[in-house]
């Protein structure tokens, strides 16, 4: 049973039983969370890493991130009815027990896919600023056309980079949104390559160590690798040898044994990020939504169902960028934009600077804004590339 606010008695005058309000322990670092459960239910707030069977006993819902292993041996002899986790990922959870102990589990897809397509373009933006390429000549392959590899691809074909796209379960499917071409062609044609899936070590269509000896001696000679999916779908000690025989640069985002990364990968890193791919306020805002939304349907509360966190903090930069493009090209006036909404560099040598600080970087990590949140004012820029940059996000002041 569920207690409501507000219940005091029937019509008829009689006393309404008294319900148990339901108790969550949630994850500490969860944001913009507090302030709303309160009135709905008993919550505690634990470090998500450290929270333990005893602490969770007598909960009846578990709002979690990628860092608490739901599995067995923390939930068997629990009151946990519900786990709801505030990632599109959920590796974490031991999804076959928690359907067999019969614990419903949500995650929050799509929640933070704007968050990645930012980090992406970002990330491309600067590799063709710092390495002096043109965008028309470039051909980008995203492996995993989901959520997040969908948006990636629809940003960077409206910049105008060539797209190529592989995704096996989408194809089988028959999904005709994208032409699938296969890996092979996908990694011989790829000027950068971009992995967007989840991690799956088994089933027919595996993702662990993806990544690996083979698929780096694919690709083209000095292309470029970015992963910002999970950590092991790299092979490290793959990407090591391509590092020195086959990769112009890498950039990653996620790492295996994070928080304690390989040195000599983050040294050579072009871009290198401590799990924040996803992390703007705005995702984050939408992954506590899915929570709160999945809590609210699942014990009947009402008045939570459409509830969003309402006092996200603006970005710590102005959020409106004055754009001059007088005798700049489209790659310089596209790399400015987007990298006035998010300076990846910044976030790149915090970490490369710092690596011991991984999960206070990624737990602290500051209000990072997306593209929608920024008006760009501009001055001399060519129309084409203003409504480019308004279908990749921002607002235009025209």
């Amino acid at each position: 049973m569920v207690f409501r606010p507000g219940n005091q008695g029937n019509n008829d005058g009689t006393e309404i039983p008294k319900m148990k309000r339901p108790l969550i322990i949630a994850d500490d670092r969860i944001p913009f969370l507090r302030g709303i459960m309160e009135e709905y239910a008993d919550i505690r707030y634990l470090s998500g890493a450290k929270i333990s069977a005893p602490d969770i006993k007598d909960a009846d819902a578990l709002f979690t991130r990628t860092r608490t292993l739901c599995n067995k041996s923390l939930l068997e002899n629990s009151n946990i009815q519900l786990i709801c986790t505030a990632t599109i990922g959920y590796d974490h959870i031991d999804t076959a027990y928690c359907d067999q102990a019969g614990i419903r589990w949500a995650n929050a897809p799509g929640c933070n896919s704007s968050s990645v397509q930012q980090y992406i373009m970002a990330a491309i933006m600067t590799l063709i600023h710092d390495k002096n390429l043109k965008i028309d000549t470039l051909t980008l392959g995203i492996t995993g056309v989901g959520n997040v590899g969908s948006k990636v691809a629809q940003a960077a074909r409206t910049l105008g980079i060539r797209i190529l796209t592989n995704d096996p379960p989408k194809k089988e499917m028959h999904d005709t949104e994208y032409e699938f071409v296969e890996l092979d062609e996908l990694l011989a044609q790829s000027d950068i390559v971009t992995c967007h899936v989840p991690l799956e070590k088994e089933g027919k269509y595996p993702t662990y160590h993806l990544a690996g000896e083979e698929f780096f001696s694919r690709m083209k000679q000095n292309a470029f690798f970015i992963n910002s999916s999970r950590g092991a779908v790299t092979d490290s000690e793959a990407l090591k040898r391509a590092a020195e025989t086959k990769l112009s640069a890498f950039m990653l985002d996620v790492w295996e044994g994070e928080p304690d990364i390989d040195k000599y990968l983050l040294e050579k890193a072009f871009i290198a990020t401590p799990h924040i791919a996803g992390y703007s306020a705005d995702g984050k805002a939408n992954g506590t939504s899915a929570c709160i939304r999945e809590f609210a349907t699942f014990f009947g509360i009402e008045e939570l169902k459409n509830r969003y966190p309402d006092h996200i903090p603006p970005p710590p930069v102005d959020t409106v960028i004055l754009l001059n493009g007088k005798n700049k090209p489209a790659e310089q006036i596209y790399y400015e934009a987007i990298t006035h909404a998010y300076p990846i560099r910044e976030d790149s040598n915090r970490l490369k600077t710092a690596p011991e600080k991984f999960e206070e970087l990624r737990g602290n990590y500051w209000t990072r804004r997306e593209f929608k949140n920024f008006s760009i004012r501009p001055q001399n820029v060519d129309n084409n590339i203003l409504r480019s940059l308004e279908k990749t996000g921002f607002n235009i002041d025209a």
